[in-house]
């Protein structure tokens, strides 16, 4: 049985990464400080033989006995909300913690995949985005402690797969939603959602034209199981090409929930993208993947989750411990 190391275990996609390796008959480490991730998120997985949890802090030495196959680097903030309260951890898990995971690899002769992100475009320039495109991110601006831990761990594993000859993947994740998301960290999706079913007014930031790309979750693991047993070492975008303004997407939305909310408009965060649409053509010829759960059906799933919620999970603020 192969053995897996999924960091980031109890956060939304690394959740979801624990499943499909459990599935696939993989033994799997979750490994999650808790800081953004919940345990309720993988319970599920706590009676199985070949599932195990490490509560840890990667930016800490990171140690795993016996032999180890492959390494999920899927620790990281990321929602604005997330990262804007705790910029200090953030740039610690992208640089500190991805430096003792691919030590770990490099110790274990095991294969790492790291999660990095379509912020390393920043805002844009170039557009669709492509993997050759360098971007243009405002280094010292808010969002800058992720867009930055990204690319500085993009630039490390690069470094020890030339110099150590470790065995590297990295996933650029555009945006994804699905089940398990958390209602109020501040992503668009789980926002929306949210604000509708409250009955609350819909917020768009800016006049609604900026525009994203969603990915449903399914689809995501897929790309990423391909892209950890393929052959390719350098950089691979992963999302779901079908642009949508956020004006549009809030209508959707709203259609969707069956309200009758109104949409209001608050002024645009600082740097905050105007364009987002991967340029999937090299993870359908190396992968041979592209998603294909279009956005009503993979937006139907989502919406019959959060139904599901209680009402006291629903109304709650987020009120997380960031001290530690």
């Amino acid at each position: 049985m192969k053995k897996i190391l999924i960091t980031g275990a109890a956060g939304f996609l690394g959740s979801h990464l624990c499943d499909r390796f459990i599935n696939e008959s993989f033994h799997v480490i979750g490994m999650d400080n808790l800081i953004t991730g919940d345990l309720k998120n993988i319970e599920h997985l706590f009676k199985l033989e070949n599932f195990e949890f490490y509560h840890h802090d990667v930016t800490k030495f990171v140690h795993v006995s016996g032999e180890l196959d492959y390494i999920l680097h899927f620790a990281s903030p990321a929602s604005p909300i997330d990262y804007l309260k705790i910029p200090i951890q953030t740039l610690k898990v992208g640089s500190l913690g991805t430096h003792n995971l691919l030590g770990l690899a490099k110790e274990k002769k095991a294969r790492i995949l790291i999660a990095s992100t379509s912020e390393v475009y920043g805002d844009p320039l170039v557009h669709p985005q492509t993997e050759e495109y360098y971007g243009n991110v405002n280094t010292i601006g808010p969002r800058g402690v992720y867009d930055e831990a990204k690319r500085f761990q993009e630039s490390i594993t690069m470094a020890y797969h030339t110099y150590h000859g470790i065995e590297t993947r990295i996933a650029r994740i555009f945006n994804t939603y699905g089940p398990r998301m958390r209602l109020n960290d501040g992503r668009v999706v789980p926002a929306f959602i949210g604000q509708s079913l409250r009955g609350e007014d819909v917020t768009v930031f800016g006049d609604g034209s900026q525009t994203r790309s969603f990915c449903y979750v399914d689809d995501l693991i897929e790309g990423i199981y391909r892209l950890l047993l393929s052959d390719y070492v350098y950089p691979v975008n992963l999302g779901n090409p079908h642009e949508i303004t956020i004006k549009d997407f809030a209508e959707e939305i709203i259609k969707l929930t069956g309200t009758d909310q109104k949409i209001v408009y608050k002024s645009l965060p600082v740097n905050d993208p105007l364009q987002r649409q991967p340029n999937i053509s090299k993870a359908k010829e190396l992968l041979n993947w592209e998603p294909t759960i279009d956005r009503s059906e993979g937006m139907r799933r989502t919406l019959a989750y959060f139904q599901n919620l209680s009402k006291e999970e629903l109304y709650k603020s987020e009120h997380r411990d960031f001290s530690k």
